[in-house]
């Protein structure tokens, strides 16, 4: 989530401000906040019960607002008329377990499906988020251009941050 977040501050110059909503197993496998001051953003305001919770700036002016909220997309941003919302699934980049190749490949399907359940809204454009291994990408190439016929781009994040859209 986060990788895409920042991903979408670097390549829309004009964009100021992404939301975050990650769920309860998120914040349980990741430190959110501690991620984010290391990269630079202060928190400057609190929400909800969380510790992590709340609104998060960069000496850039980039704001990130972590709001641990289900069914708003697990990354979203808005610029002038157009928007973005991300469904993201995370998982072990480097690993040849079966068990854990077959739970990546699972993943895909399932962002792709959620986005698929969304509603389809004027300017704004779905995401699937998944992590960039073989099995994700060997999968993707294939489920890209239907998915793209339905307005959702595929991305793969790389061990390094590195978003990959898939067409």
């Amino acid at each position: 989530m986060l990788a895409f977040a920042m991903h979408l501050l670097r390549t829309w110059p004009a964009l100021k401000q992404v939301g975050i909503q990650p769920d309860g197993e998120h914040a349980k496998r990741f430190a959110f906040r501690t991620w984010l001051e290391i990269h630079g953003f202060e928190k400057i305001t609190s929400s909800g019960s969380t510790a992590y919770a709340g609104t998060y700036v960069s000496k850039a002016g980039h704001m990130i607002v972590l709001n641990p909220k289900s069914g708003l997309g697990d990354v979203v941003a808005t610029l002038d008329n157009r928007s973005v919302v991300a469904e993201c699934k995370g998982g072990i980049i480097n690993t040849k377990h079966p068990g854990q190749q077959s739970r990546l490949r699972r993943g895909l399907c399932e962002t792709v499906g959620l986005s698929l359940a969304t509603p389809v809204v004027e300017g704004r454009h779905q995401y699937a988020v998944v992590p960039k291994t073989p099995v994700t990408e060997s999968i993707a190439k294939k489920l890209a251009p239907r998915a793209g016929l339905a307005g959702i781009t595929i991305a793969l994040v790389d061990q390094t941050g590195n978003v990959f859209n898939m067409r």
